[in-house]
């Protein structure tokens, strides 16, 4: 085999796959991991064998670069991100018998030693050239994921000695963490001065309508996601059940388990309940809501404003 730079190699031809996710101390973003599978796509259309190396932090199972033996390999490929800094340069140290290739990547400065240390450029910026694509926009195509919002409370003190919040948090949390579902951690409580919150109930109210499914340990995220038509995996955070329990009855909700009762099985079960036939439920108690087909405590409020007449 011709490498090149025109040299002869013998041996079979390995490709190792790195990038800014495969250092110890690096990070994976979702663009440098779809570059990636972008890269992997050729490399497999093209009968190429390779393998890729992890960061321990992202992946702690994978291969890393503790696991390689450098000679294993013929080239080395970096995906995407800024060609810079002392890592890169590293792996020219490392894998100097390699044909070094970066493909995807940010040159910004041409004369850098991470960026001279390559055998080839295959830039999708660099300064005096014409910008390409970047790999992530051709990656093959990923089947959606249900979009969750997680409404939790670590507060409200005046349940005492029953408050269950931190537990019930801790344990939602770890299996949301376990569930492949995209995750956005929201507020029911306004500000008009941070930006991260919402200003007004009509800003929640868009974001609640555009998920699949809301979990949550508070009431108003309970009302707020049905009040949409959004199916709502409910906890009440208070041992013995409080206010999310009673507002759940009221509701005709469901999906609703006690302090008590969250473990990783009856998690599941309501999730997958939520997903299908908690989506119909959830337009009904939306429809319900709307049409006011049960009364609630304003109906009555002016018959409480009334003067009360005095006997005799």
């Amino acid at each position: 085999m011709r490498t090149v730079d025109g040299r002869e190699r013998s041996g079979p031809r390995r490709v190792l796959l790195t990038g800014w996710f495969s250092f110890r101390d690096g990070e994976a973003t979702a663009g440098d991991v779809l570059a990636l599978r972008r890269v992997e796509e050729v490399l497999r259309g093209a009968g190429m064998a390779y393998d890729v190396v992890w960061s321990p932090g992202f992946l702690p199972e994978a291969p890393h670069f503790d696991d390689v033996r450098p000679g294993d390999y013929s080239h080395l490929v970096f995906v995407c991100g800024p060609l810079h800094g002392p890592q890169v340069e590293e792996l020219h140290r490392r894998f100097a018998h390699c044909v070094r290739i970066a493909v995807g990547t940010s040159v910004i400065d041409p004369g850098d030693a991470a960026v001279t240390g390559f055998h080839r450029v295959l830039a999708r910026d660099a300064p005096g050239s014409e910008p390409s694509e970047d790999l992530a926009a051709r990656a093959p195509a990923l089947p959606a994921r249900p979009v969750v919002g997680v409404v939790l409370t670590h507060g409200q003190r005046e349940y005492g000695e029953q408050r269950r919040h931190g537990q019930v948090a801790e344990r939602v949390t770890r299996w949301l963490a376990g569930k492949d579902c995209a995750r956005l951690e929201l507020e029911t409580r306004l500000d008009t001065r941070d930006w991260h919150m919402s200003a007004t109930p009509a800003q929640v109210q868009s974001v609640l309508a555009r998920l699949d499914l809301v979990v949550t340990d508070r009431l108003h995220g309970l009302v707020l996601a049905l009040r949409v038509g959004t199916p709502v995996l409910a906890v009440d955070p208070v041992a013995g059940g409080a206010k999310v329990t009673a507002q759940a009855r009221a509701c005709g909700w469901p999906a609703l388990l006690a302090a008590e009762q969250v473990d990783a099985r009856r998690l599941d079960r309501w999730w997958y309940w939520c997903l299908t036939s908690g989506r119909v439920a959830a337009r009904q108690a939306r429809d319900a809501f709307r049409e006011g087909r049960v009364p609630d405590g304003a109906d009555r409020l002016v018959e409480a404003l009334a003067p009360r007449t005095g006997a005799g």
